[in-house]
């Protein structure tokens, strides 16, 4: 019993070994010989400078913003004291009126 779980021990961490070199190895530099490069393609880019993608969005003034999120900390202290007034199913699980959206699943 004690050697059939060694056994697995000893095949499981080589399975493991396995799987951690493959993920871990660097990938080869030199294209196939017969293969021709392709042209390449401009990289995608999560973070884009709207000015330098030529979109130009209209700046808020910080006063706005900051207005926004006093009046959606306001409306989300209101909704939590109703609820400790009066705890109910619907009011844990109801949409808030704030505009930035707390959507509840």
């Amino acid at each position: 019993m004690f050697l059939m779980a060694l056994c697995f021990s000893v095949l499981g961490l080589a399975v493991t070994a396995m799987a951690f070199g493959a993920a871990t190895r660097p990938e080869r530099a030199q294209p196939a010989a017969g293969v021709q490069p392709a042209a390449a393609k401009p990289q995608a880019r999560f973070f884009v400078d709207p000015a330098a993608a030529g979109v130009a969005r209209p700046r808020v003034p910080i006063e706005a913003l900051l207005l926004e999120i006093e009046n959606h900390v306001r409306l989300e202290q209101a909704a939590a004291e109703s609820f400790v007034a009066f705890p109910t199913a619907a009011l844990l699980h109801s949409k808030s009126s704030s505009s930035f959206g707390n959507y509840v699943n």
